[in-house]
């Protein structure tokens, strides 16, 4: 398998020799969350390696796995991906994701056999003390991040697992030097072949292993990310499923904008305070809007489905069983209780960030004028007369 050495090299040296006057320059914050990084970074990095190797060894039919109808969720940045996929992830029965344990602590399947082993052991002997141990632990830290909702044992986002090859867009989050990477953000476009099919490879073998592990039919994958990358995604998975979820530009860019900015600062520690990295985002929504639109466009398939983020929020159950049955899933009974209930969870979440457009330099005809194909396609509200500064906007998990 492949890993990115050479870009692993150059975050390193632009991080501690060659930050003066980025995001990320060099201050006490930078430094206490380099030393944290490193010294548990390396040393997880080399175990999961070793575990990988050890797949190979020990579950080497793992190479084989079939990845039957995988769903995959597109669209931009805080579009309703998370609402769709953790809604679905409660249909257990059918369908599994990579949750954040999954992807950071227990990638292989040797990780992933030796915590079910332990998870027995502690619900026979010990009634599941290690599980309600780990379980506050979730809460006191990942639990406290109010922008996005986190925890260790849900469903998190697919594109993070590439953090384990250094090669990835997530990358830029810790480390934005936005000079040395790739260009992600025009997967399909942007990358060379050979380097295209090494990253995807690496995804495929993650999937594989993981089905393996958990024995489940089919999966399901946050992956707003893998728009940039649609004609590579279908390339290694030509049964896979498309929901391409589309929002209100005026909505999906302040929040991403908000998004970026919050997640990014966790990590860093820029002399420039408001809002960074516009060009950069308005860039890559607006490619993570057409690009995949074209391709779909071009491939009409019952295998692929455009929603409207409205339609999802407003009629979820009507939308989880019309697609089920478009795809070829199971009849799940009890569905209407399980959108009930993933609904009442949205609802209690509350954000503690509040942000407008205008707060970023963005005025409404500014962004129409920038997605004018998009809102004329879904015929989105271009909220002619409504004041722009009402709409400062509370996040919330449907994002």
């Amino acid at each position: 398998m492949h890993y990115n050495f050479r870009l692993f090299w150059r975050t390193f040296y632009r991080s501690f020799f060659d930050s003066k006057n980025t995001p990320a320059r060099l201050t006490k914050k930078r430094i206490i969350f380099l030393l944290l990084f490193y010294v548990v970074w390396i040393p997880g990095s080399l175990v999961h390696w070793f575990c990988f190797w050890l797949d190979d060894i020990l579950f080497p039919a793992h190479k084989m796995q079939k990845i039957e109808k995988p769903l995959f969720i597109l669209g931009n940045l805080r579009s309703g991906s998370t609402f769709l996929h953790r809604l679905l992830s409660r249909d257990s029965e059918t369908f599994t994701s990579l949750t954040t344990w999954d992807i950071y602590l227990t990638p292989s399947v040797t990780q992933k056999k030796i915590t079910q082993f332990v998870s027995r052991l502690d619900k026979k002997y010990f009634n599941s003390a290690l599980h309600r141990l780990l379980y506050a632990f979730d809460r006191a830290t990942l639990g406290k991040f109010k922008i996005h909702p986190i925890s260790f044992f849900q469903p998190e986002e697919d594109e993070n697992i590439h953090l384990h090859i250094w090669d990835g867009f997530f990358v830029t989050f810790l480390f934005p030097f936005m000079d040395e990477f790739p260009n992600y953000q025009h997967f399909d476009e942007a990358l060379a072949p050979e380097h295209k099919r090494r990253i995807m490879a690496f995804y495929k073998s993650m999937l594989q292993r993981h089905m393996y592990a958990t024995g489940k039919k089919y999966y399901v994958a946050k992956a707003p990310a893998f728009s940039a990358k649609i004609e590579s995604l279908i390339e290694f998975f030509p049964d896979a499923r498309i929901i391409y979820l589309a929002r209100n530009p005026l909505d999906m860019l302040p929040s991403t904008v908000s998004w970026i900015n919050y997640a990014r600062l966790q990590f860093t520690d820029p002399a420039e305070k408001g809002y960074l990295y516009l060009d950069e985002i308005v860039d890559f929504t607006q490619h993570w809007y057409r690009h995949p639109l074209q391709y779909l466009d071009s491939h009409p398939s019952p295998r692929h489905l455009i929603l409207n983020y409205e339609d999802l929020v407003q009629r979820p159950e009507a939308v989880l069983r019309a697609f089920y049955e478009q795809f070829g899933y199971p009849d799940k009974p009890g569905l209407e209780e399980i959108v009930d209930q993933a609904v009442k969870e949205t609802l209690t979440f509350q954000s503690d960030h509040t942000y407008s457009y205008e707060d970023m330099g963005f005025t409404r005809e500014g962004i129409v004028a920038l997605y004018t194909d998009i809102f004329e396609r879904f015929g989105f509200d271009k909220r002619e007369y409504e004041p722009t500064k009402a709409r400062a906007e509370n996040v919330h998990a449907t994002d």
